[in-house]
């Protein structure tokens, strides 16, 4: 498991320097087989980051030339492109939101595969169209299959600060919690994904992500990485360890998280 705290005073702004580190960071993940699960996290309690840095716009030449994830559509600014390419990378990537994220802070969030917020400070918002533009880092794209597409133009459009327990009501967050708990709750997960067989995990993502495109195709590529896995030899010896500790019992079955989780 990698953590990625991100710490760029004074506001955690996503300007040239935030966007150079956090590329870097994803091509040495990009092939990196030993971690399955990166969770992103903030130095600043207050915010997760901020927004894109505001002085890009007195220089949009400057910006669109930053050398950030060339092997994604050049087409794409560079923000567009790191976030593409955080949303490829081959491990589970969680955000743990303690403060505020707005604009490309709230789309980086929005790019990575789950999201968890406290529930008494975080807030995610897309304040673009109130400046007069439109979101430039993905929010437009990522946003309609989190929320849905109303809900992704209420967001958009009224560009308001959405707190946390809305964002978990509208899909926007996985969850929010109570600040104390939420380290807790996003570490917990993360090392129950990071202890799943090799590649088990970016199977489950693999197949999740084929069915937004169409249920055959989910299904299809679903069967296709289903059967690849159940062929290894570790299903074999794990399915007989669950039954001797009692699976498939009335006894069992009523514990049975708790069997699969002492499994080794």
């Amino acid at each position: 498991m990698a953590q990625v705290t991100i710490d760029n005073p004074p506001l955690n702004l996503f300007d040239s320097t935030l966007l150079l580190d956090l590329d870097r960071f994803a091509d040495s993940m990009s092939a990196d087989d030993d971690v399955r699960v990166i969770v992103f996290d903030s130095a600043d309690p207050d915010f997760f980051v901020a927004h894109g840095d505001m002085t890009m716009a007195d220089d949009p030449a400057s910006f669109g030339a930053l050398p950030v994830a060339l092997e994604e559509d050049r087409s794409l600014n560079p923000m567009m492109r790191l976030h593409e390419r955080i949303r490829s990378l081959p491990q589970v990537t969680i955000g743990k939101l303690r403060g505020l994220a707005r604009g490309g802070g709230a789309e980086l969030l929005s790019a990575m595969d789950m999201r968890f917020a406290s529930l008494e400070h975080a807030g995610l918002g897309q304040i673009e169209c109130g400046m007069g533009i439109i979101p430039g880092a993905g929010g437009t794209a990522y946003l309609p299959g989190l929320v849905g597409r109303a809900r992704a133009l209420e967001i958009i459009l009224g560009w308001q600060l959405i707190d946390a327990a809305t964002a978990e009501r509208i899909g926007w967050v996985n969850r929010a919690v109570p600040s104390a708990e939420l380290d807790h709750v996003v570490d917990t997960l993360a090392a129950r994904i990071a202890a799943l067989p090799h590649g088990v995990a970016r199977a489950a993502v693999e197949a999740v992500d084929a069915a937004a495109e169409s249920t055959t195709h989910g299904l299809r590529t679903a069967n296709e990485l289903f059967g690849r896995l159940i062929a290894e030899p570790v299903v074999g010896r794990l399915t007989k360890a669950a039954l001797d500790a009692g699976a498939q019992t009335r006894d069992g079955e009523r514990r049975l998280e708790a069997i699969v989780g002492e499994l080794t």
